[in-house]
């Protein structure tokens, strides 16, 4: 499985691995869940987009550093290319709801 992310995600991951010290190793450890389910298994994972060549997938990321809380992570997977690419992160606490306009330009740019 290869795995990319989004300029947006980068500057979301740099601020909050500043502030959620264990983020570097969390990000890790999802990375290897979604190798082996990649739209993701349980509760903890949702198809928000579902199209032809790609799915938009909203999971939790568990931070060691939030006991009993967690991330949210939306990241693109692409089955024919078998590409993970990561779009948004954000805090729960802090944001209600993914950013759709991000999506809509994650899509608009899709190959």
């Amino acid at each position: 499985m290869n795995f990319d992310e989004t300029e947006e995600f980068s500057k979301d991951f740099k601020r909050l691995s500043r502030k959620y010290k264990s983020l570097v190793d969390d990000l890790l450890e999802f990375k290897k869940v979604v190798s082996k389910f990649p739209l993701g298994t349980g509760k903890h994972f949702v198809v928000l987009i579902a199209k032809e060549t790609v799915k938009i997938i909203k999971g939790r990321l568990f931070c060691c550093y939030l006991k009993g809380s967690s991330l949210r992570i939306i990241y693109a997977y692409c089955e024919n290319k078998q590409k993970v690419e990561f779009i948004q992160l954000y805090f729960k606490d802090g944001k209600e709801n993914e950013d759709n306009n991000r999506i809509k330009n994650y899509l608009r740019n899709f190959k």
